[in-house]
This record gives C-alpha cells, sequence and structure tokens, in this order.
C-alpha cells in the first residue's frame, strides 16, 4: 500500500472533527413525544430556520417513529430506537438517511428547502464516511473505488478514497464489530455525492471487501466535530448557499 503511515493518520484526522461547536445536547435515552409539524411551512411562516448535527448511534432508526411497532400490536419484540429517543425538538425532519446499521452525522432541520437542498441528489452535496471493511485494502482497490464500479442501479464511484491506519479517537461500537482471527480489516474514507441505498456498503462489496462499520463524518460544510453518540448541536442554516 502506498504513502507513509503518517499520510495515513493525516488523512484519517482531516476528516474527524471542526471546532467551533455550540452547545450540545444529551439525552436520558427515554421516548419523548413531538410536535408533528410540517416542515415545509416553517419558512413561509416566519419561523427562524433551525438545523441540528446530530450523532447518530448504531442500532437506531433515522426516523421519529417505529412504524413496524405500530402494526405488530401485542408484539414481544423489542422496541426499536428512533430519533424521538434523542431528540426532543418540534418540527424537526431529517435531512437525508443513515441507515440502522450505519453511525454518525445525521442533519435534521425545520425548512423544507433546506432539507431538499442537503438531500435532493440533483445538488450533489459531498457526504464522507469512515469505513471498516474486510480484508486487507490494496492500491489497486481503492483506485478502483475511485474510478468507478458498477452496481445494479448503474455505474458508481468516490470523489475521494484513501487507506488510513484504525482511527484511535473513534468511539467503540456497541454491540462490537464481530472479530475474526483468520481475517484482517481495513479502514479506509470515502467520499461520495450521491445518495442512492446502502451505496457505500455496495460499493465496498464490489470490490471484494464487505463493509463492518461505518461513520458518517461529514456533510458539505457540516462536520461531525467531537459529538458523542447520541449527542446533538445546533448548526449554521447559512452554511450552504441556497439553490
Amino acid at each position: 500500500m502506498s504513502g507513509s503511515k503518517n499520510n495515513r493518520k493525516n488523512s484519517a484526522n482531516r476528516h474527524r472533527v471542526r471546532s467551533g461547536r455550540s452547545d450540545r445536547h444529551k439525552t436520558s435515552g427515554q421516548r419523548r413525544t413531538r410536535n408533528q409539524t410540517d416542515s415545509r411551512h416553517a419558512a413561509a411562516s416566519g419561523t427562524p430556520t433551525r438545523l441540528i448535527l446530530f450523532n447518530k448511534p448504531f442500532d437506531v432508526l433515522c426516523q421519529f417513529t417505529d412504524r413496524s411497532a405500530h402494526s405488530q400490536t401485542g408484539s414481544t419484540e423489542t422496541k426499536r430506537q428512533t430519533l424521538a429517543d434523542y431528540i426532543d425538538e418540534p418540527g424537526i425532519y431529517p435531512a437525508g438517511r443513515l441507515d440502522r446499521d450505519s453511525e454518525g452525522l445525521l442533519l435534521l432541520t425545520n425548512n423544507g428547502r433546506l432539507q431538499s437542498r442537503i438531500s435532493h441528489p440533483v445538488h450533489k452535496l459531498p457526504k464522507t464516511y469512515l469505513v471498516q471493511v474486510e480484508g486487507e485494502l490494496t492500491i489497486s482497490v481503492v483506485q478502483k473505488l475511485q474510478s468507478g464500479i458498477d452496481l445494479k442501479d448503474g455505474p458508481a464511484r468516490a470523489i475521494e478514497a484513501a487507506a488510513i491506519e484504525p482511527p484511535a479517537w473513534i468511539w467503540p461500537r456497541h454491540p462490537p464489530v464481530r472479530f475474526r482471527k483468520t481475517v484482517p480489516d481495513s479502514w479506509l474514507t470515502l467520499t461520495i455525492d450521491e445518495g442512492r441505498n446502502r451505496q457505500v456498503r455496495r460499493m465496498t462489496a464490489a470490490v471484494g471487501h464487505p463493509t463492518l462499520r461505518l461513520v458518517r463524518t461529514s456533510i458539505g460544510p457540516w462536520f461531525l466535530d467531537e459529538l458523542a453518540p447520541g449527542e446533538w448541536q445546533a448548526g449554521d442554516p447559512l452554511a450552504i448557499e441556497p439553490r
């Protein structure tokens, strides 16, 4: 693998944090109710635009209600955690998605136009991920992720991709990633400007390296900062030009 260990560490650090954070908010993990206000009318009604940066933990649904739970009355299944277990702010909705088994930065807003600006694929807002994969990465694999690969729903490529050392700063996942003595693992940073369903996972699988852990560290000008899992803070909604 090309590049020195220092270069790989510097690459990891660039995608780690940005300083200058606002007040953080921790939660007790108890379920909360929230006022269902239509975010599309926030700007029209004169309500100030709000933006929340949230570090979504593993195994948390990217929605405020578990719709499947409503259709399984009497079920003995353990209740799945949702955004409502962490955020009690009226009129705030996710701008884009982050899969239940993925972690990291999720943006929420009360402004429908900003929501579309962040999440609609036509705007091609870059998103950066830390990815732990099975196997030992090679230069050719990283180059292939950047040059493009064919998925079932069309070609896909990373804007940037780089192999890195395991990030020492990242929090432990609960439950932990499975460990196998006979199978090594590697880390990389990956930036894409699309948002297709489970795209990063499908890309790494296509090059022979299934994803073990996926953590989003940035979306456009917004960074995860030093938010711990389950914490959120106010962000600057004017950090991106409207279209």
